[in-house]
């Protein structure tokens, strides 16, 4: 496997390191996770701020209005006054609550975002681990979402975060099955489930130009999973004032805040590596090609969320398992077909 530039000199650095100081031969593998970690989660710190400005600029656009513009330079510095706002401000506990779990919920939420960044590819060898099993183990990682939005909303003690809770569960684990079956596509024509490897496959061609339907089920399954309209039924203000996360504050209401947007990015980069080529691209570096097109599919979610209405509830459901379903079974199934013919 090739390995990025700044990657290959981090591990020359703290293997100098250990042969100066004379270090235990288990430092180098510790200290290289340890700075992974912290790169990561800055670049999700910063990514996430960066998203929440870009979605309040593109939805004043589309509403004819001009968005944040006072703080620093077209607002771009509002987000980081909002954040520590977010961080100053009081952290409540409900006196009912199960504190054990309502506290744990929000690091629940966030911890498989971040470990799931090390298995995308952001250029060609620009990857923490390119693992064998690299699709299986990204959306194995991600269903743990599930469980802490149902434990945040069951610890509240609040019927409207217990009714979000239930709803948004239902909704993750019913469009996780197409979502899954519209990647199976993309692995039958790669012949592997290692990221980098499925990049590398698209060399001549785009699976999206394979897979058409797959991507198409693909990202209306992503909207769905990262609780953006017309799918945000479980953060219905209406009914639910805010959803499963209506009784958190301050910076464990910023857990779930930063876990949404960043999965809003990973579904976008699991999109581009996937159907999109990845970081292929002529001229300019891999690392740009794949953020463009990660963006580009940022973009598109955000225009869903200001160009379509909510769904209600029964509706929701019914599209993904009586409409996308059967197509996401279709889709593998003339896959399959084509591969064993051709």
């Amino acid at each position: 496997m090739i390995v990025h530039p700044v990657l290959s000199w981090l591990k020359d650095w703290w293997v100098g390191i250990v042969e100066t100081y004379g270090l235990p031969t288990w430092f180098v593998p510790a200290a290289q996770m340890v700075v992974n970690a912290i790169l990561i989660a800055g670049f999700i710190a910063v990514l996430v701020l960066f998203l929440i400005w870009l979605t309040r600029k593109v939805s004043a656009h589309i509403q004819q209005r001009l968005g944040p513009m006072r703080v620093g330079w077209h607002g771009c510095v509002q987000t980081v006054a909002d954040a520590l706002k977010l961080v100053q401000k009081e952290d409540t506990t409900p006196r009912d609550a199960d504190r054990p779990v309502f506290n744990i919920a929000p690091f629940l939420a966030f911890a498989p975002t971040v470990v799931a960044f090390v298995v995308i590819p952001f250029g060609d060898g620009a990857i923490v681990r390119d693992l064998n099993i690299g699709v299986l183990f990204l959306f194995a990682i991600t269903t743990i979402n599930v469980i802490a939005i149902l434990a945040g909303g069951w610890a509240s003690n609040s019927k409207y975060s217990l009714l979000g809770g239930f709803r948004s569960a239902a909704q993750l684990v019913s469009y996780e099955v197409p979502l899954i079956l519209s990647v199976l596509g993309v692995i039958m024509l790669a012949g592997t489930m290692k990221l980098g490897a499925i990049v590398e496959a698209q060399n001549a061609m785009w699976f999206v130009v394979y897979q058409p339907l797959g991507f198409v089920i693909y990202v209306i399954a992503a909207t769905a999973e990262v609780n953006r309209t017309p799918f945000d039924i479980p953060e219905a203000e209406q009914e639910l004032v805010s959803g499963f996360n209506i009784e958190y504050s301050g910076m464990k209401f910023a857990m779930f805040f930063l876990a949404e947007f960043a999965n809003m990015f990973l579904v976008s980069a699991v999109a581009a590596t996937l159907f999109l080529g990845g970081w292929k691209g002529p001229w300019l570096p891999g690392e740009f090609w794949f953020l463009a097109k990660s963006f580009a599919i940022v973009l598109l979610l955000m225009f869903f969320r200001w160009t379509y209405p909510r769904l209600r509830v029964d509706q929701l459901m019914s599209f993904a398992w009586k409409f996308l379903l059967p197509l996401a079974f279709l889709n593998l199934l003339v896959t399959g077909l084509i591969l064993v013919l051709m």
